[in-house]
């Protein structure tokens, strides 16, 4: 037995090494002596005491006992009061009690129940008895928390599950220079909005950018400045939309596309003008450009109201049409397909 009154050290691990750990808080050392003998030969059932009621709490942190058996009659402390000070506790909470009295009350147990007392015993009981109560409650609790553990590990390795799918499906949509949509989640997200303009009958817009001149960018200044560019590029862009359902990816190389639903030719010429002046706003120095002293983009504006005699390859083609006359037409500019 550890009379954990002059040390409470041993034992303390978060599981101890008796699969059964019974607290007995009893002010009588008679009492503590009797269950002593009756659980000695009980190699699985480890027995800590503790005489004072007033140290039972942190003990029962301390120890973390799968059993307490509480005296009801103690010199300093009401042990019912003890009881329902253990429930009140994380720690101690699901905890087996078993309330120890000299002698059968009704109300009194009747009491104790009603604290959280999970059984009840007139001192001294019979040691097949108590045995027996002991392993009962202690092995429901050891189940309890290794369910409760196992539950715990399971919740866990599914969050991190979850986490590590989120960041699968983010590498495989996002481009992993800009972390921008890349080219496979653009193609998706136009065939889900073509799709649903069609339905709505609404104009579906796209517009094609491409950055002035940047092969000779990276030969003048090198694939880091490049990167560098590319990321000023794509966050600006990102922060020129202002609507949820608008959508900026990275196409390929230096060119960049942007899907806008429910917008005609005219707002789409104004957000792609928008754009253009935006990049010029960040003045990064492009010593070989003929279109301008710092980095600036051409871009092609297309817009339609899908429906049955069209396809995607279609608007896309006129956008990239539309691009391909901003930069004959000397570049940093936005063309309009058909005008």
């Amino acid at each position: 037995m550890h009379d954990n009154n002059t040390s409470t050290t041993e034992n303390s691990a978060r599981f101890p090494a008796h699969p059964i750990m019974v607290l007995l808080v009893d002010d009588q050392p008679i009492i503590a002596e009797s269950i002593r003998r009756m659980l000695q030969d009980e190699a699985d059932i480890d027995l800590h005491y503790c005489t004072e009621g007033n140290d039972a709490l942190a003990l029962v942190a301390n120890i973390h006992p799968t059993l307490i058996l509480q005296d009801l009659i103690m010199p300093h402390v009401d042990g019912l009061d003890l009881v329902s000070r253990y429930r009140a506790k994380p720690e101690s909470a699901d905890i087996p009690i078993i309330v120890l009295t000299s002698k059968e009350d009704p109300k009194t147990k009747a009491e104790a129940f009603r604290r959280g007392a999970n059984d009840y015993v007139v001192k001294l009981p019979d040691k097949l008895e108590l045995v027996a109560r002991i392993r009962y409650h202690s092995q429901w609790y050891i189940y309890k928390r290794q369910r409760d553990d196992a539950y715990r590990s399971l919740q866990e390795s599914q969050k991190q599950l979850e986490n590590a799918n989120l960041r699968l499906m983010h590498l495989s949509t996002h481009d992993s220079l800009t972390s921008i949509p890349n080219r496979y989640h653009f193609d998706q997200v136009f065939s889900d909005e073509w799709n649903r303009m069609r339905r709505v009958k609404k104009s579906l817009s796209i517009i094609m950018i491409d950055i002035d001149f940047f092969k000779k960018y990276n030969d003048a200044l090198g694939h880091q400045a490049g990167d560098e560019c590319l990321i000023k590029v794509a966050t600006c862009l990102s922060a020129g939309l202002n609507r949820p359902g608008d959508l900026i990816a990275r196409y390929g190389g230096e060119e960049f596309a942007l899907i806008l639903p429910s917008t005609d030719i005219k707002g789409a010429q104004l957000i792609a003008e928008k754009v253009r002046a935006s990049v010029e706003v960040l003045k990064i120095p492009h010593p070989d450009s003929s279109a301008s002293a710092c980095i600036s983009i051409s871009l092609g504006v297309a817009s339609i109201v899908p429906n049955a005699s069209k396809k995607t390859d279609d608007l896309l083609r006129e956008a990239d049409q539309a691009l391909y006359d901003a930069k004959a037409l000397g570049r940093n500019q936005v063309r309009v397909a058909g005008q």
